[in-house]
């Protein structure tokens, strides 16, 4: 399975915790790792965590802070330092690397999320490894994506990267003893249910970092879930990217369903609504079981205020959300189109007009997981 997988994958997402960029020598490591899955002819792109530890390296500072501010400022002061050194370590390859700083709006609205993609992609073009972490200097709660694991997984989803592995301080997910210790690696993960969820034991270390196994899984679910591959694996272990990359079985692979199209990608995983469309059961039926688009004689009522073009959820009668779609009407055309014929709209709207009130292609289903 794991060969299988190597063959088909040409994007590679790769993510480092913070407890794995500790000093130059860990770093060069982890970029002599990537230079090899470079020299397969695979792109790379590299989440990394540590800024914040850096700082507080760089500043004297023995466990992180609760001040916001202050975690803002040793993020500043350490993204400086951090990509100082990953510049030096890429140079020793002869390839050079760049920085991209995001938060979690720079992917929900859809302009910003294409305009990153592109990024990335041109970087891609010129031989250059982006190196992405959270803008923590300015992030707010509103604005973050919770840990670099969650980002890693938008990334991968964002740039259609087949499969994302995250560095860690374990060798995977691993069982339960009946004495609550953790015991042997599981290899494989075909489907994460309630029984996977209770496994994931926390890893972190506030110190330092945040996040745990319980943030992998997560992100292992969301990738899935987008048709995506996530791989675990112990980032301290010698030559570990090499051995991923060689098929062998190390870590723990989370196996995806199939893939989903891009644009459904950012409708069902990014897009932040501006409205509701509520729709009848028979809107309902030929959207989740026919594949149909929207018509406007199923809409029963519109909430909201947005133009033609943004993101819509989709409820029900009993305002169960389960689609989400790009609008083909503002919302006060819909208000006069809702529950009239296709026919009677263009006449009923003054100006020539769509037979469809959300068309399929630019319509999700929901899933269960929505960062």
């Amino acid at each position: 399975m794991r060969k299988r997988l190597l063959k088909n994958c040409h994007e590679v997402v790769i993510k480092a915790g913070t407890r794995l960029l500790t000093d130059e020598e860990r770093i060069g490591e982890l970029v002599d790792g990537i230079n090899f899955i470079r020299q397969t002819g695979r792109r790379v792109l590299l989440v990394s965590s540590g800024a914040v530890g850096m700082g507080m390296k760089e500043l004297g500072f023995e466990k992180r802070p609760r001040d916001l501010a202050m975690v803002q400022a040793l993020a500043a002061a350490g993204q400086c330092k951090l990509m100082s050194i990953y510049s030096e370590k890429c140079l020793q390859h002869n390839f050079r690397c760049a920085q991209l700083l995001l938060t979690k709006a720079d992917l929900q609205n859809r302009k910003r999320y294409l305009n990153v993609n592109n990024c990335i992609n041109a970087l891609w073009d010129n031989g250059v490894l982006p190196i992405v972490n959270e803008n923590d200097s300015i992030s707010t709660d509103e604005l973050k994506f919770g840990d670099n694991d969650t980002l890693a997984g938008m990334l991968a989803t964002l740039t259609n990267s087949h499969l994302t592995v995250i560095l860690t301080t374990e060798s995977g997910l691993r069982d339960r003893n009946p004495d609550g210790t953790l015991g042997k690696r599981i290899s494989v993960v075909k489907n994460i249910d309630e029984s996977i969820r209770n496994l994931a034991g926390g890893t972190d270390n506030s110190e330092l970092s945040i996040g745990g196994m319980e943030s992998k899984l997560m992100a292992a679910d969301f990738l899935n879930r987008a048709g995506e591959y996530l791989w675990i694996a112990d980032g301290r272990e010698k030559d570990i990217l090499k051995k991923i990359f060689s098929g062998e079985d190390v870590g723990t692979l989370f196996v995806p369903r199939s893939r989903i199209r891009s644009r459904k990608r950012w409708l069902r995983f990014f897009a932040r609504p501006s409205g509701r469309l509520t729709v009848d059961d028979g809107a309902v039926n030929m959207l989740e079981r026919r594949g149909k688009s929207l018509l406007c004689v199923g809409i029963k009522q519109v909430s909201g205020s947005f133009k033609r073009g943004d993101c819509v959820e989709i409820a029900d009668l009993n305002g169960n959300v389960f689609a989400y779609g790009l609008s083909n009407f503002s919302s006060e055309e819909y208000k006069l189109a809702a529950g009239k014929q296709s026919d009677e709209i263009s006449a009923l709207l003054g100006h020539p007009a769509d037979d469809e009130a959300v068309h399929r292609d630019n319509l999700a289903l929901k899933v269960d997981v929505k960062p």
